[in-house]
């Protein structure tokens, strides 16, 4: 497992640089993972790169992403020329639909670019490691987020809605009766997304995660059927896609208090 090592304490976790001065680990032929984002802009060499299980031999140039996590190694390189841009998370704090969309774009992570892709990459990274010098962190944040942004432009992969944007689908889905039982891994594929980006789109926009919206869509299901309708507590935990009925009732009486049976019953007297 590859850390980012940065030259000071207080340094921004981010390298900009050549294969050479980014160090041999970013040419190392054995597999590996990182605890950290890499951008590889390969413009020479032969040879091939396996991410995961997938095998792209080099024939520059290129443009690959590996995420924290992935397993990744240079097999029988020759010539391997080009520039590496390596940040962690942290790195991302002003633009993070960004990590959603590096991990989208690590699911193909390997794209030979065209002459004018070519000459874009080359340009954004120049920029890169010219600003490192300056140390300006809030520039280094801007370049590196165009640059992220190109590359899914480039794979083929639009950037996630923003947050706000995702939040508001998602209640939108949770609103109709047969999509609000889905689970959060469900609506995060329907959206595009990540679970993970859905809950933290959901919770910045409502102060509560997406699980916890969902367990309130299928309750409002439940006590629709228990008040609405003669179907018995078993069919109700069905309809709401429980097939443990004992179950459905401690949800239930969880989330509301009171049993299936007893809500019922209170409901009755009120219409009484």
């Amino acid at each position: 497992m590859h850390r980012l090592e940065v030259p000071t304490p207080h340094a921004p976790p981010f390298a900009a640089g050549t294969f050479d001065d980014i160090g041999p680990l970013s040419r190392a032929e054995f597999p590996h993972r990182h605890t950290f984002h890499e951008l590889v802009h390969v413009t020479g060499g032969t040879g091939t790169h396996v991410v995961d299980t997938a095998r792209w031999p080099l024939r520059p140039p290129h443009l690959g992403v590996i995420v924290p996590g992935q397993v990744h190694q240079w097999a029988g390189v020759r010539g391997l020329s080009g520039h590496v841009v390596v940040f962690t998370d942290d790195f991302l704090l002003d633009h993070p639909a960004d990590r959603e969309l590096l991990h989208r774009l690590s699911e193909g992570p390997w794209l030979t670019l065209d002459d004018r892709a070519d000459a874009d990459v080359t340009r954004l990274i120049a920029d890169l490691v010219e600003e490192r010098r300056h140390g300006d962190e809030s520039v280094l944040r801007a370049l590196v987020h165009v640059l992220v942004v190109r590359a899914g432009r480039l794979l083929g992969t639009p950037p996630p809605a923003p947050a706000g944007a995702v939040a508001a689908e998602f209640a939108r889905l949770t609103a109709r009766p047969d999509l609000g039982l889905w689970s959060v891994t469900a609506h995060a594929g329907r959206l595009g997304v990540t679970p993970g980006h859905l809950t933290e789109a959901v919770k910045a926009a409502t102060g509560r995660t997406a699980a916890q919206l969902l367990r309130e869509a299928r309750t409002r299901e439940a006590q629709r059927f228990l008040l609405r309708t003669d179907l018995t507590v078993r069919q109700v935990a069905s309809r709401v896609g429980f097939a443990d009925p004992a179950y459905f009732c401690r949800f239930f009486r969880r989330e509301t208090g009171l049993s299936p049976g007893d809500f019922r019953r209170a409901g009755e007297k009120h219409h009484d």
